[in-house]
Parts: structure tokens; sequence; C-alpha cells
């Protein structure tokens, strides 16, 4: 889980040779965590360039299932559930499932190989500073938010007798476009955010270990206290 590399076979026997490198495609082991949105914060480095970095409250998780190529379930996957919660919010199935314990999130990673156990526990400090990382959260939501807001349109121009629409739509078909329908994927208003946000090439900034605080670089999605999705690149 810690930066090991090997070679994806997919079931086939693993290439050798002189140019066995160019015929590998090597795979890093992944690292993830699950953790909560907090503050945006600066911070500077060592040349007293600043950075805009988002701080996360992250783990500690624990492994509850781990599922293998080999296994039932046919594929690889580490399975891992985050903070505590009351048993009696908890169905019968999944506390079975977690021998008794209760947690508020349960999450699964889909990874190519793992060094972990049922009961591992992942902390912060399983990042370091400068890794590359995606992060992946529910951004906030808007509402039911008209075009102008949810697509960019410009609106109506307020002249020749049009002064009510300024942030209107405007024709949505007719003419003969789509055959006198309204087109598929036509952009109209409706509910805006509350989406599944994935985003790329953030850079871990700092790692709290005693704390489990982690610094990513950037605006991250998601409201403070948002569940956040970490993982290496």
């Amino acid at each position: 889980m810690y930066g090991v590399f090997g070679p994806r076979t997919n079931g086939r026997e693993a290439p050798s040779g002189p140019n066995a490198l160019l015929k590998a495609r090597f795979i890093f082991t992944m690292k993830f965590i699950l953790a909560r949105k907090g503050r945006m914060t600066q911070v500077f480095n060592d040349k007293g360039e600043v950075f805009a970095g988002t701080v996360v409250n992250a783990g500690p998780v624990v492994v509850t299932q781990v599922k293998t190529v080999d296994g039932a379930d046919k594929y690889s996957a580490v399975q891992v559930a985050y903070q505590d919660q009351k048993e009696a919010r908890v169905n019968k199935a999944q506390l079975g499932h977690t021998k008794g314990k209760a947690y508020k999130v349960m999450k699964e990673f889909r990874v190519d190989s793992t060094d972990l156990s049922v009961g591992s526990e992942i902390t912060a400090d399983t990042f370091a500073e400068g890794d590359v990382v995606v992060v992946a959260s529910t951004s906030k939501g808007k509402g039911f938010a008209g075009v102008v807001k949810r697509h960019g349109f410009h609106g109506g121009r307020r002249s020749h007798g049009q002064k009510h629409s300024e942030r209107e739509a405007g024709s949505i078909g007719g003419g003969g476009r789509a055959g006198g329908r309204v087109a598929k994927g036509m952009r109209m208003a409706g509910r805006m955010g509350s989406d599944r946000v994935t985003v790329e090439n953030l850079k871990v900034l700092k790692v709290n270990a005693a704390t489990g605080e982690m610094i990513i670089s950037g605006a991250i999605p998601g409201a403070p206290g948002a569940l956040v999705e970490i993982r290496s690149m």
C-alpha cells in the first residue's frame, strides 16, 4: 500500500526478457483515506511562496473487508469504515458485518493489490508532503437555478419592447429543429449542485499525524464538514 510497484499482468504470465519493462504496465499500489472538509488556509514554502490550501480532518479509517480476484467477489477492493456511530442508527446487517461496531460511513476503494487486512487502521500519516492526490466529494447544493446561473446564458436584451426577458432561456425548439420537438440534452433551468465532483492533480502541502489534519492544495468540492475521499494518483 505504501508505494510498492509491480507489473499488471491481468491474469497472464508476466513478460520477461530485455524489453520486459516496455511490455509490462506498472502500477502504483494506491493510498487512500476518508476525511471531513474543514476551512481554507495559506501555506508558505521555504522560498516564501504562498499556496492556498484546504484543511481536511483525515481518518482514522478501519478496514472492514478485503476483496480479492480469487475470492467470491471476483475483484480487488478494500472496504473501510469511518467515524463511530450509535448502534441504534445502524441496521443489523451492517452491525453483523462489522462485528458489532457501528460506523457512520462505509466506502470501498478499488485496488490492484494490498497488504492490508481486516482490522487494519489507516491514518493521515499514510500520505506525505508532496504526494499528488485525487479528491472526490459532493459539491454544494444550489437549489433550483435558472439558465443564467446554471449554464451561463446571457439572457435577452432589454430593448425593442422586451423588459422582462433579461434572464429568460429563450426558444427551446420549433422552426423544424429536431422534428419540431424539444431536443435531448436541451439546457434548461433545474436543480444545480449536489453532484459528485472529482478533482485530480492536487498536492498534499502539510500532514499533521498527531491531529490527523492534512492541507491539500487549492479548493476542493463540498461544504465544510462534507465527506471527502482522498486517494493517490
